[in-house]
């Protein structure tokens, strides 16, 4: 086995926690590549506004180098949350971040990619690479099998490439589940101009209403835009048992709208003007614990690690992972022990996490409540934490 010096390592995935952990070997020096399976940076959205905790997020940063970039374009005043009366809208309660409180400033999915991606050397990424799995060989290293049939051999191979890993088959047998929980993202743009009201309705951070096991949320983006979502209790396939087509646009509509019947109409008005379409993201999570024996040569970091309900944790336990990786191997002296002492910590921490979020969910939409177009049950404020996307 190479020595830690000078390891080929591949990151397979250009996600937060890929880039976080390219980012850290690179400032120390390290050779590392990164195959994304994407065309280029630029070929979808990104996702959502994120919360960087100061422990967790912010403390890559700064191993990173990147934080003073990254405060930058962090928007403090988006930790600011508002939880609503579904019925009439009230304001039943208002949590603003006191002056000069950064604990958990919000930032664009995709503009904290773009800081993580411009600190790279050209070329790190290699866009359009798709890896189809991993075959250890015995011997300490692994073979990265491409889509296109080719294939490379590394001492070291991260799999951060998400809820679909396919790195994690090498390591483990484990596949997401289906939480029972559906959101179904929506967003308007221009939102401070064409729909001033919902605009201050809504604050400067996330507005949360809830009903039972509904709950419809709306997050301030940058640049004017406010991204949302419908949340509740469904079968996996419940566009199928309703009949709707998820790209007519109207037919989801009404179903939302018939589904949050007596709802204020205030707070539909998310619903009834967004822009584009409604995109289905049910949710899903890795067994809790997940874990597996360790194997020479390769590990996991972030969703591909512990896939979890995105309650607010998902990309800080990402880019965590990834510092802590990076810096192990980075101090230890060979890359079999880094990556011990790295799952020794990220594995038990990650259960834990992932039992909280578990928890956060069946809180915040009981399991017992009506599914999706029954009774919208009691009306109480959510307690769970602010959802995202996964890391």
């Amino acid at each position: 086995m190479n020595s830690a010096r000078d390891p080929r390592v591949a990151v397979v995935g250009a996600g937060l926690g890929g880039l976080t952990c390219a980012r850290i070997l690179q400032i120390h020096g390290r050779p590392v590549t990164v195959f994304e399976r994407e065309a280029s940076p630029d070929v979808r959205s990104q996702g959502g506004s994120l919360d960087m905790h100061a422990d967790t997020g912010q403390a890559a940063l700064r191993t990173a180098g990147l934080f003073d970039r990254f405060r930058a374009l962090a928007r403090p005043e988006g930790q600011e949350w508002r939880t609503l009366d579904p019925a009439t809208a009230a304001l039943l309660q208002h949590e603003l971040p006191a002056d000069g409180d950064e604990g958990r400033p919000e930032i664009d999915r995709g503009q904290l990619r773009g800081v993580l991606l411009e600190s790279l050397t050209a070329g790190t990424v290699r866009w359009d690479r798709a890896v189809s799995g991993v075959t250890p060989l015995g011997d300490g290293t692994c073979r990265l099998r491409f889509s296109d049939g080719t294939t490379e051999d590394f001492d070291l191979v991260i799999g951060a490439d998400g809820a679909w890993s396919r790195v994690r088959p090498a390591l483990s047998d484990a596949t997401p589940d289906y939480t029972g929980v559906t959101f179904v993202e929506l967003g308007i743009d221009d939102v401070d101009v064409r729909h001033a009201d919902f605009a201050r309705l809504v604050g400067n951070g996330t507005m949360v209403a809830k009903a039972g096991a509904k709950v419809l949320f709306a997050q301030r983006n940058s640049n004017g835009h406010i991204r949302g979502y419908a949340a509740f209790r469904a079968p996996q396939d419940w566009q199928v048992t309703t009949g709707l087509d998820l790209d007519d646009t109207e037919a989801v509509r009404k179903h939302l709208l018939k589904t949050l019947d007596g709802w204020d109409e205030r707070l539909l008005h998310l619903l009834r003007y967004n822009d584009g379409g409604f995109i289905n993201r049910p949710l899903f999570a890795l067994p809790v614990p997940h874990t597996w024996e360790h194997i020479p040569g390769i590990t996991l970091l972030g969703d591909a690690a512990h896939l979890m309900p995105p309650l607010g944790l998902g990309a800080n336990l990402a880019m965590l992972d990834a510092t802590d990786l990076a810096t192990a191997l980075v101090t230890e002296p060979e890359v079999d022990d880094a990556v011990r002492a790295y799952e020794s910590i990220m594995l038990p921490r990650s259960a834990e996490a992932a039992r909280q979020c578990a928890q956060g969910l069946e809180n915040l939409m009981p399991p017992d409540e009506p599914q999706a177009g029954g009774a919208t049950g009691s009306h109480q404020p959510a307690s769970a934490g602010q959802p995202g996307s996964s890391g």
